[in-house]
């Protein structure tokens, strides 16, 4: 498929029974790249027929999740469009008429096997390690015996009548064609005994009457790919194209992730869902980077990508069906290097909300002044609280201890402190023009050296041993706040020597 495709019609159709995680929002962005780059459709479909299982407000989590990842669909339940219902569960007798076409055509059956039942035949089929597949014994039900079953009220299903003889083959845009034998398929049902419809029906049905031309979705729909190959051409419709995603991997390689990882891996400060990367300080325009790249490359030397270079150069033709490994150094990478491609003036509305969330009062004016001091530094924006909270903090939490110099002893820490401040304290301003020769000068004649020197005044000033540059914290910080926080830190210093004096 390397010539340019027409306009596609695609859709993302989650079941909110859960959190949204990285492989959805994967799913969903593929989809939306093939929709803009062709100048097709992406349609959001809510599949909530699994009536247990249905989690309410994982459905808003979903909406907000793919927002914030800059997704946005032509088509869908809140925005509505031509085709809809866009809820599965308002489509309840669209799939039962469907369901009933098939048993008219020989191709479905009414099932009355109770679940007591159909738990022995299961366990015979174990016990003589048959195939778990049902027995048919209602297969061959006349039409009018099962018809009189279902007017007289006995609970019934619906059973795909999936062919007996033969094979089918079926075609994978990534792996090629798929042959299986049709007697290892089951007769699966479509829908359960509440009527609601099970997905190998409702899916192929509104793949359908949504006019979907591209399914891309998960590789664990391999397994059932040649049952929903059978309904579509039961139905005698055609066929889109099937493309089957890689799945996501641990960080090991080995296997997918578990919730007891899940929960491992939000002390370290990562997760698998979208949303909580939002609340860890990452970018959206990372994790799209980032997740594009899991099962996709453009060549073997581009990593950065915009989300307008991906529309301009995603392709099915460069999709990898090997299992991609979640790689969150990599991550981390990324986020930084998004962070830094931001404007001052983007970056520091995003950094705000992190900074009033750790309870700072923030001064926007002083914010636009220290971002290009930090922005280097960033890799999450959540990083800027360490690095910049003491900009917007009145008062300091220094442990004293570490206002001693390297190799230096508490009297020539606090002699070296009180000689800086006499130097800093007759200044206009104090930056790296006005004072920082001054202080190379005056740690000579301490026979200390500047390193020592400022590393004593990095603490009184940022409350820290590892911040920004240190004149350039000192201007911004302003020099009435700096001689106060030195005064403070020679305070502590003269404490601890007189401290040591009467001990």
């Amino acid at each position: 498929m390397g010539d340019k495709l027409a306009p596609v019609r695609v859709r993302f159709a989650p079941s909110p029974t859960g959190r949204t995680h990285l492989g959805s929002g994967r799913t969903a962005l593929y989809n939306y790249l093939l929709a803009r780059q062709t100048g097709g459709q992406f349609i959001l479909r809510i599949e909530d027929t699994d009536v247990k299982r249905y989690v309410p407000e994982a459905e808003q989590e979903l909406v907000d999740s793919l927002h914030w990842l800059g997704l946005h669909w032509d088509e869908g339940p809140d925005v509505g469009g031509p085709y809809g219902p866009y809820r599965q569960s308002e489509r309840k007798e669209i799939y039962l008429e469907y369901a009933r076409k098939l048993i008219d055509q020989d191709k479905a059956y009414y099932c009355f096997c109770t679940p007591e039942r159909l738990k022995a035949m299961r366990a015979e089929q174990m016990r003589l390690k048959q195939p778990l597949l049902y027995d048919g014994t209602c297969r061959n039900l006349t039409q009018e015996d099962a018809l009189r079953r279902v007017r007289n009220g006995e609970a019934h299903v619906i059973r795909f009548k999936t062919p007996r003889e033969g094979n089918i083959t079926v075609h994978d845009y990534l792996r090629g064609d798929i042959t299986v034998e049709n007697r290892t398929i089951d007769d699966y049902i479509l829908v359960k005994s509440d009527g609601w419809a099970l997905y190998h029906l409702a899916a192929m049905v509104d793949d359908h009457l949504m006019k979907i031309t591209h399914v891309l979705r998960s590789s664990e729909w391999l397994s059932t790919f040649p049952l929903h190959a059978h309904i579509i051409r039961a139905f005698g419709w055609q066929e889109p194209t099937f493309v089957h995603l890689s799945v996501f991997l641990k960080p090991s390689g080995k296997g997918k992730m578990s919730k007891r990882e899940s929960d491992r891996l939000i002390q370290d400060g990562y997760s698998i869902f979208i949303k909580d990367l939002e609340q860890l300080g990452y970018i959206p325009e990372a994790v799209v980077n980032w997740i594009a790249l899991m099962g996709w490359s453009y060549d073997d030397h581009t990593e950065f990508f915009t989300m307008q270079d991906l529309i301009e150069k995603f392709s099915l033709d460069h999709l990898n069906p090997s299992p991609a490994a979640i790689n969150f150094t990599k991550f981390d990478y990324f986020n930084g290097l998004h962070i830094r491609h931001l404007s001052p003036v983007d970056l520091a509305h995003r950094v705000k909300p992190f900074l009033i969330r750790a309870g700072l009062k923030v001064d926007d004016e002083k914010l636009l002044l220290i971002i290009p001091i930090i922005r280097e530094r960033l890799v999450t924006l959540d990083d800027a609280v360490q690095m910049a909270g003491f900009f917007f903090r009145d008062e300091l939490q220094i442990n004293p201890q570490e206002l001693i110099g390297k190799n230096m002893s508490v009297s020539e820490s606090l002699n070296a402190l009180e000689a800086a401040y006499k130097i800093l304290q007759p200044l206009e301003c104090i930056n790296a023009q006005t004072a920082e020769e001054k202080l190379r000068i005056l740690a000579d004649e301490l026979n200390i050296k500047a390193g020592q020197l400022f590393g004593i005044l990095r603490i009184a000033v940022t409350g820290q041993s590892v911040s920004p540059p240190l004149f350039e914290c000192m201007d911004i910080i302003g020099k009435e706040t700096v001689l106060s926080r030195v005064e403070q830190a020679i305070k502590y210093l003269r404490e601890m020597e007189d401290g040591l004096t009467k001990a």
